[in-house]
């Protein structure tokens, strides 16, 4: 018989590793509920042209695509990001704006697995559609930082700049241009391809060899109207307002072609790897109008849980939820009272556990240690015959008997004072 794994690039999420994943879902929802972001449910595949739209010359485009032609001759798409997909559905349903959604889920995109990068990797993450006021960029923003203060997490820099507007960033994009080119004999052949298909991309280039010359490149804060360049200065303003330490970085361009104005990426410092972004995004005003729906302007981001949770691990915060069970139910009269107590403690809204299988008495009390139950429900032939269970604390060994009709009542009174 054959033996199957994982595909490269992809992994089983497991217990308890999967209660911290909804937890960190769950987190995020509750930050972003609260500014009146409410959930989105995106297709996990669309048609091509959809994500094409994220920029002919990006590697998302041009070399990471799950891509195929269906069973009915259409040719679609794995997503590799969420954002096209939420324009793609604003152009489609046209809801009122302004539009606050949030969405999670995962992602698919053919590149290199490595630690905390993955082929099908999850996301959360924000899209507001619909007005381009810069305080909206604040807010958004905002809602990033709280997220990851909730999560626990401190060393986290938030990196901002301004792509300007389509006129500025043809410009800028020439100038990178005309000053590669000049100096094309310091590029690596990477750098020389890049070169061809978008300029900006080559300043993302983190080759030694290549540093030099990549920061004597122009800056694109020379290229920038009066608007684009009013349009940061109150996003600025707004962030001072709000406390929000952030780092002016004139090299960051984001790794889609639909960003303009504001961009913004978060990176941990307590992250040791080459890749340290946990986070980001950026205005993306004409990519609802170049999917079929009326100009609309939009701006969002999204966070990435892998490597998100790598940095709680290096920070020591947001551990595993608690996976204990409350009650674990020890039985040895043939398994029906503990079926019919385990039912009745989880209607009152307690987590409780049993053995199966007729398993014997010591046996079963090894499995309620493990459970890390705080009270254990014992039901023997003597205490059925009785009308009794033994109530016996896992926490101090103090155990009383108690009659069977209202054990459930007893232990759930108990629990109550252990947590308050």
């Amino acid at each position: 018989m054959p033996s199957f794994q994982t595909t490269p690039g992809t992994r089983d999420i497991l217990p308890p590793d999967a209660v911290r994943w909804r937890s960190f879902v769950e987190e995020f929802d509750a930050i972003v509920s609260l500014a009146g972001f409410q959930h989105i449910v995106v297709p996990m595949f669309e048609d091509l042209g959809v994500f094409q739209r994220l920029g002919d010359a990006t590697d998302v485009v041009t070399k990471e695509m799950y891509d195929f032609v269906d069973k009915g001759g259409r040719h679609v798409a794995l997503r590799p990001e969420q954002t096209a997909g939420v324009c793609r559905s604003f152009a489609q349903h046209r809801p009122l704006p302004p539009w606050k959604v949030w969405y999670s889920g995962p992602n698919f995109r053919y590149e290199r697995a490595q630690h905390g990068r993955y082929r099908q990797f999850d996301q959360v993450g924000v899209e507001a559609l619909g007005s381009d006021d810069p305080l909206l960029d604040v807010e958004v923003i905002a809602l990033a930082v709280d997220f990851f203060q909730k999560l626990g997490l401190r060393n986290v820099v938030l990196n901002i700049n301004s792509l300007g507007d389509s006129g500025d960033r043809a410009r800028y994009v020439e100038a990178l241009s005309q000053y590669f080119q000049a100096r094309i004999g310091e590029l690596s052949p990477e750098s020389v391809a890049t070169l061809e298909r978008n300029p900006l991309r080559v300043l993302d280039s983190k080759r030694d060899s290549e540093q030099a010359v990549v920061a004597q490149a122009p800056f694109i804060s020379g290229f920038l109207s009066d608007e684009a360049a009013s349009h940061f200065a109150q996003v600025k303003q707004g962030l001072d307002a709000l406390g929000i330490a952030y780092v002016v970085n004139e090299r960051l361009v984001r790794g889609l072609d639909y960003y303009c104005r504001t961009t913004f990426e978060f990176q941990s410092t307590a992250l040791e790897s080459a890749q340290t972004a946990v986070g980001g995004g950026g205005r993306y005003d004409g990519l609802v109008e170049d999917l079929g729906g009326p100009a609309t302007p939009g701006i969002g981001f999204a966070i990435g849980l892998d490597r998100t949770l790598l940095a709680c691990d290096a920070e020591q915060v947001f551990p595993h939820p608690s996976t204990k069970a409350d009650v674990f139910v020890i039985d040895t009269t043939g398994g029906l009272q503990a079926l019919q107590l385990c039912q009745q403690f989880r209607t009152a809204g307690f987590a409780s556990e049993r053995a199966y299988g007729g398993r014997a008495m010591k046996a079963q009390m090894k499995a309620a240690d493990k459970s890390g139950a705080t009270y254990a429900v014992i039901i023997g032939t003597d205490e059925l015959s009785q009308g009794v269970a033994t109530v016996k604390s896992m926490v101090d060994g103090y155990q009383e008997e108690i009659p069977l009709d209202s054990v459930v009542e007893h232990v759930a009174a108990q629990l109550r004072k252990v947590s308050s």
